[in-house]
């Protein structure tokens, strides 16, 4: 691989790990909800997991890339990135919502 498309890819890997972390620490706080609120966290924070999944295939795929085909691949990974990156946000807005609410009660 060239370094060019080295660097990309870890890149990519870093910040996947920031945002698996940051879901992990979602996911211990959606553990101490209850019932329905629980239910519905939980099945956000799979949804997230199924998207990241998707990206790293997308990831892998740009491993096995010729240099010709990186451009359109890279497009592909960019525009499923920013759609993980809206449900996570989304999710996390709602999740520390949630819990805010919950510790109130």
């Amino acid at each position: 691989m060239s370094e060019k498309k080295d660097a990309y890819i870890e890149k990519l890997k870093a910040k996947i790990d920031e945002w698996n972390a940051e879901l992990e620490k979602l996911t211990a706080k959606a553990n101490q909800a209850e019932g329905e609120v629980k239910a519905r966290y939980h099945q956000q924070a799979e949804e997230l997991r199924a998207k990241r999944k998707g990206i790293e295939q997308r990831i892998d795929d740009l491993k096995d890339a010729s240099e010709s085909a990186l451009e359109d691949l890279k497009q592909g990974v960019e525009a499923s990135w920013e759609k993980w990156k809206e449900s996570f946000s989304r999710a996390k807005n709602e999740f520390e919502e949630g819990y805010r609410e919950g510790r109130k009660k």
